[in-house]
């Protein structure tokens, strides 16, 4: 073991902010990692034992018990369990003979439910040892079971079990017209570094992954403070539920965000960028890691790109399972070694981010249109779209329609002209965003694409009348208390309470007063939690009890009231409070 984990610090460079891929080795080699390795790799990287068992603890892809030589995880997302999850789950219990949570006696497989794979369009899915398995059902079930008894290396496995469509549906602006290797560096070079971020500004391109911050805004506030060292970081950590268009860009476009990020580094003065690329796209690092090289190769990354006397690398950093990393000052943690809990802001990221140096972080849509409007133009981008969002936006649409994949549309498109085109029929609802975005009732339908109306990181998760609204707020709501960092105490328990609460009103056991208190909850959490997760964790009750009050009322328990008790009243007040900041004081009221 001692000689095999020296090997792994030497290939890490013994860096301890490279302690994420560092374990991802121990563990793929054990199954876990083992009390001895962290003695091991506390001594060589000279760091304390508790900062290693705090990492490996904060990540759901860290093991500190041995797990099955073949680890399965299913995903628990909404869409897959649309798609018949929960009996494809139990079937798969029966036929590995190995209960949902626990290693089989022999310890050759264990089974385990994880959050959304970002496979939401081919579910129901899964991961065995970290690789994708897709459209499971009960026969690719029976031939994984056999294939695991018979001990094969997932090397020998039919390609077809781990096979992942694009699914590219509707290609617009972007993805239409694929930029040529280098183009967008020539274009660059030649317009000249300062003019090139003035392209930028004048397509009024806004960061794609939910916030909309405008993009050349950033990159100058970064360019501007002054270090030794600057970096770009592309966020490929799309975790919300309905989210996988960074899965398909990444496989068909890689050379277009590298270049962007590249084409960033020269703006702001970056001689280094990191692609954090989330730890169940696995099975995409070993052909990233080849499109690097080959742009090595070419001229286009290292040294003197281009002969433009420009440095710049990038480093692909894999994460392991943990939703929170998403927000790009818990992805910086990360990337530095340490658990992803959020920092407080200000300083920001492009003052102080990566090592406390000026970092921009931007997701994998934004270096890719990034490219595509330096070769073509600022006014190309801003002229499609609407006055204040500009461009198109790329689209992950899963759920209760007939052709799910990646959609591209311009700007101010039409909520109802989207569900056409993916054969979507006899709508309920769409949850737009993820389940910490906006879930909008069949009755807004014209409502548009766009960051003045609806904004969103990519995520369209469609749900036809044959859906409980509550059975899809429980499934989110389970998504957030498991994915809270644990950092502060209104998003720790607040979530924990909100979906305790939920169950109790979806199981029947629930009271008008009891969906008062429960959005009362809702404000406290929203209000006080320390960052975007719990500041958004209660939308998906929010956002329903305003639209559906029906929904919740049909769940709540026949009893009989102390005379005078006005349940029509409290009802009311629960609907009206929906939508009110002052939930607190109107609880005492109802209460008594």
């Amino acid at each position: 073991m001692k000689n095999f984990i020296q090997t792994v610090l030497a290939e890490a460079d013994y860096q301890p902010v490279r302690l994420l891929q560092i374990l991802r080795a121990v563990q793929s080699y054990y199954q876990y990692i083992p009390p001895e390795a962290i003695d091991y790799l506390a001594e060589g990287l000279k760091i304390p034992r508790s900062h290693i068992i705090a990492v490996a603890e904060f990540y759901s892809f860290f093991h500190l018990t041995p797990q099955g030589r073949y680890e399965i995880l299913i995903s628990d997302s909404i869409t897959d369990r649309i798609l018949g999850k929960d009996s494809l789950m139990d079937y798969l219990s029966t036929v590995l003979k190995v209960p949902v949570g626990q290693v089989r006696s022999d310890g050759l497989v264990s089974l385990n439910n994880t959050s959304c794979t970002g496979i939401c369009d081919q579910g129901p899915a899964g991961l065995v040892n970290g690789y994708p398995l897709t459209r499971l059902d009960r026969p690719k079930a029976d031939e994984i079971a056999t294939l695991i008894d018979q001990e094969k290396p997932l090397a020998e496995w039919p390609a077809y079990l781990f096979a992942v469509a694009d699914n590219i549906r509707k290609a617009g602006l972007l993805l239409e017209q694929p930029i040529a290797n280098g183009a967008g560096l020539s274009a660059g070079f030649a317009r000249g570094i300062q003019a090139t971020l003035g392209e930028i500004d004048r397509s009024g391109l806004r960061g794609r992954g939910g916030a909309g911050f405008k993009t050349a805004m950033k990159w100058k506030f970064c360019a501007e403070e002054k270090s030794d060292k600057h970096y770009v970081v592309c966020n490929a950590d799309e975790g919300e539920p309905g989210t996988f268009k960074d899965r398909v860009l990444l496989n068909s476009y890689a050379d277009q965000v590298f270049e962007g990020m590249t084409l960033c580094g020269a703006i702001i003065g970056a001689e280094q960028g990191f692609l954090y690329l989330r730890g169940e796209y696995l099975y995409l690092k070993d052909k990233l890691q080849a499109i690097l090289q080959l742009r090595r190769d070419t001229g286009l990354l290292g040294k003197n790109i281009l002969n433009q006397g420009l440095n710049f690398d990038i480093e692909i950093c894999l994460g392991a399972g943990a939703y929170i990393c998403g927000e790009e000052s818990a992805l910086i943690e990360s990337l530095e070694g340490k658990p992803g809990i959020p920092r407080n802001r200000p300083p920001y990221p492009v003052t102080q981010g990566y090592l406390n140096k000026p970092t921009v972080v931007n997701n994998v849509e934004t270096f890719l249109a990034a490219t595509a409007i330096v070769v073509n133009g600022g006014e190309w981008f801003a002229k499609v779209g609407t006055d204040k969002s500009a461009g198109s936006k790329i689209l992950s649409i899963s759920g209760d329609c007939a052709l799910p994949g990646i959609y591209e549309y311009p700007f101010g498109t039409p909520i109802s002209l989207i569900l056409h085109d993916c054969g979507a029929e006899d709508v309920l609802g769409v949850q737009v965003g993820g389940p910490s975005g906006t879930f909008i009732s069949n009755q807004e339908l014209d409502r548009k694409l766009a960051f003045e109306d609806l904004a969103t990181g990519g995520s369209f998760i469609v749900f036809n009348k044959s859906r409980s609204i509550t059975g899809i707020v429980q499934n989110f709501m389970h998504f957030f208390a498991h994915e809270s960092c644990g950092f502060c105490t209104p998003c720790r328990v607040g979530t924990s309470l909100l979906s305790n609460q939920l169950d109790k009103i979806v199981d029947g056991h629930g009271s008008a007063g009891d969906v008062v208190e429960l959005e009362a909850l809702c404000q406290l959490v929203k209000n006080h939690s320390h960052c975007g997760l719990g500041q958004t964790a209660a939308n998906p009750i929010l956002t329903t009890l305003q639209r559906y009050p029906d929904a919740y009322e049909s769940r709540l328990k026949d009893i009989s009231y102390e005379p005078g008790f006005d349940l029509d009243g409290a009802l009311d007040v629960a609907r009206r409070m929906a939508h009110r900041d002052d939930a607190a004081a109107h609880l005492t009221q109802v209460e008594d």
